[in-house]
C-alpha cells in the first residue's frame, strides 16, 4: 500500500463521494464469468492476461459483481461464501497480510513483539521482521491452511516489499527475495496459485515463482511497463487505480494486456471497470 488510509481518505473523499453518485457496484458491459478449463491433477490455476476481476476488502460481501475473479479477505470472508463464488464460477484470491502484523487478526497474538517493527502507515499495523523466517513460516502456515480449507483457488499476499520501507529492521533486497519466494512455496504446497503485490523492483528475479501480479496505480506512477515480464508469461496482472478515471488509463491497459479497474481506497464493492 503506498499511503496510510486516513491520508488517502482525506485526499480523496470529494473524488468517493462524485463516484458514489454516478457508478455502482458494477458496470454495464462487465465479462461474464469465464468457462475455466479443467485443471489436471496437482496443476495449479494461472489467470491469463487480460481475466476480469473484483477486489473488495471491506464491506458486506456482494457475490453478484460480474467478475470472473474475486480476490477478498481471507480472514473475513467465510467457506460458504467461497463456495457460493465457486458454484457461479467465479476463481477466489484469499487477501492476506503476510509482511506486515495486524493488530485486529484473530492470531495477532501468536506474533512475538520483537517480530514487529514500524508502523507502515496502516492503522494498527507493523511491519514484520521478515529474516526470522523461521518463526513467521509456522505462522504464516496457518493461515495459508485457513485460505486452502475456505476452499480458495489462490492467495494475494500484501506488504510484500518492506525492504524498501522504513521498517524499523535492516531488510535488504536479498531478505525480500528469500521471504517471498517462501510465500510463493506455502500457496504452491497447499495446491494455490499465488500473486506477487507490487514489489516491482524485483519483478524480473520474482515472476518465475508467481503464478500473476497485483498492483495499485501503476498507471498513475508511469510504472506499468515494468510489469510486462509477467504478461510476457501468460500471466495476469491484477491491477487497481484510485486517483485516475477509467478515461486516463484503460486505453493503455488495454493495449498493455492488464486486468484494470478503479476502486475506492476502502476496497468496498464499489468498482468501474475499463
Amino acid at each position: 500500500m503506498r499511503a496510510s488510509r486516513t491520508l488517502r481518505l482525506l485526499l480523496v473523499l470529494p473524488l468517493l463521494l462524485l463516484a458514489a453518485c454516478t457508478a455502482g457496484p458494477d458496470d454495464e458491459g462487465d465479462d461474464e464469468p469465464h468457462r475455466w478449463p479443467e485443471l489436471a491433477p496437482g496443476q495449479r490455476w494461472q489467470p491469463p492476461p487480460g481475466t476480469g476481476w473484483q477486489w473488495q476488502l471491506t464491506g458486506t460481501l456482494d457475490t453478484s459483481v460480474k467478475a470472473p475473479v474475486y480476490d477478498v479477505d481471507g480472514f473475513n470472508t467465510t467457506k460458504e461464501q467461497v463456495a457460493v463464488l465457486k458454484k457461479a464460477g467465479r476463481k477466489t484470491i484469499c487477501y492476506l497480510s503476510t509482511g506486515a502484523w495486524e493488530d485486529f487478526r484473530p492470531d495477532a497474538e501468536a506474533f512475538p513483539q520483537d517480530l514487529l517493527g514500524k508502523g507502515n502507515g496502516w492503522e494498527g499495523e507493523r511491519w514484520l521482521d521478515i529474516r526470522r523466517v523461521a518463526e513467521l513460516e509456522p505462522l504464516m502456515a496457518k493461515r495459508f491452511d485457513m485460505c486452502r480449507e475456505k476452499g480458495f483457488d489462490a492467495v494475494e499476499p500484501d506488504n510484500m516489499d518492506g525492504y524498501q520501507n522504513t521498517s524499523g529492521f535492516p531488510l535488504t533486497a536479498a531478505d525480500q527475495l528469500r521471504y517471498n519466494r517462501l510465500i510463493a512455496k506455502l500457496a504452491h504446497d497447499r495446491g494455490m496459485a499465488v500473486g506477487l503485490k507490487n514489489d516491482l523492483d524485483q519483478i524480473p528475479q520474482l515472476v518465475g515463482d508467481f503464478d500473476f501480479a497485483v498492483n495499485e496505480q501503476c498507471a498513475q506512477y508511469d510504472e506499468c511497463d515494468r510489469l510486462a515480464p509477467f504478461i510476457e508469461a501468460g500471466k495476469a496482472v491484477f491491477h487497481a487505480e484510485y486517483e485516475l478515471s477509467t478515461s486516463r488509463f484503460c486505453a493503455t491497459s488495454r493495449a498493455a494486456k492488464l486486468s484494470s479497474i478503479q476502486k475506492r481506497y476502502d476496497l468496498d464493492a464499489w468498482r468501474r471497470t475499463c
